[in-house]
């Protein structure tokens, strides 16, 4: 027969027991395909510990560099069907959704990291957000600055496009990168990111195009001899979330993951930045040849292609609008 001090008791461990489930955090898993020590996945780890600390554990953000969860569009589907609650991933790789967000890494496009940065954290982005969300339930929280993207090569120099005919580039897995390289005469061949560091040192592919900063977390300059200097693309990334989920986050710890975001996204977009103007002379110390090629032969054979082949896809005059925001 129970007492009623034992009776009080039970209720005293069923409460607490309560309290402690309810007190269980909040996870969200944030995937990126890039190495640790990149800027974008050090721009994770901040943003993690600064949120854990002012909601005093309530939120946890973890971190998965490297494709530990897969590749682009694997964790792109995760983040849609709500497996995964984050990624940061290139703006063209939501196209098969929102066709028109490709020319936000369309070639020569931007003028400079800061007409990317300020385009694309303003009425544009939200313009794409919300045609995300009703397509397939992912929220754009933010937009970053990957880098300006070059090519390199294991075996060639390449000092004008016409040196980059018949050379097997590996793209991203999206067509305005195919068309861009085939522009040039190149064979792109379309590839998972945690893939081409092996690609690259068994010669599948004679080359690939990245920024600076990729290039030196990914280890390519390891396996590739030249860097050629055609900064032909910057890249725009977003950082996006499984809509559904985020709204079921009490409002003041969405706006605590918001601040986070807009401080350690300006920081990675600095550091970046930083690290494109130092990482040449990394590289040169570590053997590679740094070519500056005849940039605007690659820019004539682009320009002549890549507009007029996706302007249905962008509509008429996005282009020339976005190249020309201020």
């Amino acid at each position: 027969m129970l007492t009623k001090s034992r009776c009080l008791g039970i209720l005293a461990g069923l409460s607490l027991i309560g309290a402690a489930s309810a007190q269980q955090p909040i996870v969200m898993r944030w995937g990126d395909v890039v190495a640790g020590g990149h800027p974008q996945v050090m721009m994770i780890e901040r943003v993690a510990a600064e949120v854990k600390a002012k909601t005093g554990g309530r939120i946890d953000i973890q971190g998965f560099p490297n494709g530990q969860m897969g590749g682009s569009r694997d964790m792109i589907e995760a983040v849609s069907n709500g497996t995964q609650q984050l990624v940061t991933e290139g703006a063209a790789n939501f196209g098969a959704w929102i066709p028109s967000i490709s020319v936000t890494e369309a070639p020569f496009i931007w003028k400079n990291p800061a007409h990317l940065i300020n385009a694309l954290n303003g009425p544009l982005l939200e313009k794409y957000n919300e045609q995300l969300i009703k397509a397939r339930g992912m929220r754009i929280l933010g937009a970053v600055y990957y880098g300006t993207r070059h090519l390199t090569t294991s075996n060639r120099e390449v000092k004008t496009v016409d040196d980059a005919k018949g050379l097997k580039v590996r793209v991203p897995e999206n067509d305005v990168f195919k068309a861009m390289a085939e522009s040039w005469g190149a064979k792109p061949t379309p590839m998972n990111f945690n893939e081409l560091y092996l690609a690259l040192k068994t010669g599948t592919v004679d080359g690939q195009e990245n920024p600076l900063p990729t290039i030196k977390s990914g280890k390519f300059h390891e396996v590739q001899k030249y860097i050629i200097l055609t900064g032909h693309i910057m890249t725009p990334r977003l950082v996006v979330v499984n809509d559904a989920f985020w709204q079921k986050i009490p409002a003041a710890d969405r706006k605590i993951v918001e601040d986070a975001l807009k401080t350690h996204m300006a920081w990675a977009d600095a550091e970046i930045q930083k690290q494109e103007v130092a990482l040449l002379d990394e590289f040169k110390a570590a053997g590679v040849t740094i070519i500056q090629p005849d940039v605007e032969s690659f820019r004539k054979a682009t320009m002549a292609v890549v507009p007029a082949k996706f302007e249905a896809k962008w509509g008429k005059g996005t282009f020339d609008s976005i190249a020309n925001m201020k």
